[in-house]
């Protein structure tokens, strides 16, 4: 699914829009919230969690698109600046061509770019790169202002929840839904601080039942 959603991405349409056109047409947060929850994979498990707890803390994510990258090469002005990775996954850069990011970590794209420049003009080329611009998260369902949002790091899901204007009347007090990129569906995991949000997450808050 989330290539299509780039892909509608990067033609201007937006979260809104893909997401009605993944469900069929539909219409308002608690349709939005029914269709999400259809591809459900269940409870997180404990080493799930802290599996996912780990990654955050202590692994930069894996380039991907819609991020904004940063490469410096060293010594040459005109070949450094920001690029943006595009849906297909690949950044096209000047002598480089297109190279395939999507995937990769920052130094496995610099050993990628390292070896397209070399050549005649570049003997030994200096390159590091860092992200400008990670993937924004997607938060859905009972909050009061769903929506795409900025990824920054140390975010976790209440301060997600928090920055779309807070939970409605109706939000689940105990749990929360995160489909990560890459993953088949949701997975429930506690309403926690200790619960890591990730770039290009799409959360959804449920409904409780009273």
């Amino acid at each position: 699914m989330w290539p299509l959603v780039w892909g509608w991405r990067s033609r201007g349409l937006t979260l809104s829009k893909i997401w009605r056109a993944i469900c069929g047409a539909a219409f308002g947060s608690a349709v939005l919230s029914g269709c999400a929850s259809v591809d459900s994979l269940g409870p997180a498990t404990a080493t799930e969690q802290e599996a996912l707890i780990t990654a955050a803390a202590t692994t930069a994510p894996d380039l991907q698109p819609g991020e904004k990258i940063k490469v410096t090469v060293f010594g040459e002005d005109r070949l450094s600046g920001e690029y943006e990775i595009d849906p297909g996954g690949n950044v096209s850069l000047p002598l480089a061509g297109t190279v395939k990011a999507a995937g990769l970590s920052n130094k496995q794209f610099e050993a990628a770019l390292t070896k397209a420049f070399r050549g005649e003009y570049l003997r030994d080329p200096k390159v590091t790169v860092e992200v400008s611009s990670f993937r924004p998260f997607y938060i859905l369902g009972e909050v009061e202002k769903p929506g795409e949002y900025p990824f920054k790091g140390g975010l976790n899901v209440l301060s997600a929840i928090a920055l779309a204007g807070g939970s409605t009347y109706r939000a689940s007090r105990s749990d929360v839904s995160i489909q990560h990129s890459g993953e088949a569906g949701f997975k429930q995991y506690p309403l926690s601080p200790t619960i890591p949000v990730l770039p290009g997450d799409l959360i959804r808050v449920p409904e409780r039942y009273f």
